[in-house]
């Protein structure tokens, strides 16, 4: 049986991954396939899933605020589940961890695409309880005592629940993000989770050390980061570093 939460029944793109026990017709014993279902899954949602022709592009601050913001604004992406959570509206029974603080605090819960079975794949996400930061790119000093309270009481609280300590972990943020709201990512450090590469995974730690020395790192600094070919955005990125 699989066990949907009813939060994420109605957001297009829901992944659930789960375990699946077969027992082949020459096999006495059975075996384990892990699976993922996308539901609702739209013609976007299959094109990922797809193979995949990528494209490295290098966006400059400037690009972020006159290109990207406002083709992602032009999306209309509902994030409404992330705000259910952070409410405690649904999904609390599976909160790890919350700082309840509205500017500095976060709620850990562990990614849908862990089944907690085992620690070789823990994977958990902090979300902010702010909701005025999208992405890396809205991050300034401000932001730091909420990233270090995400980086240290995520990893105590990862440590006291699950026995696995901060240097087993791997605590990251994508750009671009799956949605944009910011959270973190945290993950056994030798799972090789999927966005963990170098073109889109940046190392918390290294984003605080960043914007301690460089209030505008991140609205200015030029990301590197992969699209689809037939990605819009890419087009539009590409158009404008020809121009």
């Amino acid at each position: 049986m699989l066990m949907v939460p009813k939060s994420r029944l109605g957001n297009p793109g829901l992944k659930i991954q789960y375990l699946l026990r077969v027992r082949h017709c020459c096999s006495k014993s059975p075996t384990d396939v892990k699976t993922t279902v996308v539901y609702p899954a739209t013609e976007k949602h299959l094109q990922k899933y797809l193979h995949r022709d990528l494209r490295l592009v290098r966006e400059t601050g400037d690009d972020y605020k006159n290109i990207t913001l406002p083709h992602l604004e032009s999306q209309s992406l509902s994030i409404q589940w992330v705000y259910n959570i952070l409410d405690r509206k649904a999904e609390a029974d599976r909160i790890v961890f919350e700082n309840p603080d509205p500017s500095d605090g976060f709620v850990l819960i562990p990614d849908l695409k862990w089944n907690q079975q085992q620690l070789d794949d823990l994977y958990l996400i902090a979300i902010c309880h702010r909701r005025d930061i999208k992405s890396l790119r809205d991050l300034t000093p401000e932001h730091l005592p909420l990233l270090r309270n995400i980086l240290q009481e995520g990893q105590e609280a990862i440590l006291q629940r699950y026995q696995v300590a901060g240097d087993r972990l791997r605590v990251y943020l994508h750009y671009l993000p799956s949605y944009y709201h910011l959270h973190v990512h945290f993950t056994a450090l030798g799972f090789e989770a999927p966005g963990a590469g170098v073109e889109r995974a940046h190392l918390l730690a290294e984003v605080i050390e960043n914007l301690e020395q460089d209030p505008e790192h991140y609205g200015r600094r030029t990301l590197t980061f992969a699209l689809r070919a037939d990605d819009p955005l890419l087009a539009l990125l590409q158009e404008a570093q020809r121009s």
